[in-house]
């Protein structure tokens, strides 16, 4: 009910988000930055790095920065937005060491 009254004072001009509040830092910080998808949250001090996928960035930093921006004044933290690095690709094998590995295998000659 205090929401609808919230909603109904302020209109269709704005738009209110409401957020759950935890004394744990980490879980304040991704849920300022919800609906995006957070990884990993790191906090020094009153700074916090927040890493995420190439995919959340967007949703994270919102349009013209607002939504970290936000999250920032919310949280009292000096938020961040890192991208998650992306593993190292291994190394594809030959494809003649990988055929005469699995001839081995089968006790089969090269040819």
């Amino acid at each position: 009910m205090r929401v609808q009254a919230v909603m109904n004072e302020i209109g269709d001009r704005e738009k209110i988000d409401i957020i759950t509040w935890s004394d744990n830092a980490s879980e304040y910080i991704r849920e300022a930055l919800s609906p995006a998808e957070i990884n990993k949250v790191e906090i020094e001090g009153k700074k916090a790095k927040v890493y995420v996928t190439e995919e959340q960035q967007s949703i994270a930093i919102g349009k013209q920065g607002q939504n970290v921006r936000l999250a920032s004044k919310l949280t009292g933290y000096d938020i961040d937005i890192e991208l998650v690095k992306a593993p190292a690709k291994k190394k594809k094998k030959n494809v003649e060491d990988s055929l005469l590995n699995a001839l081995d295998d089968l006790d089969a000659s090269e040819e």
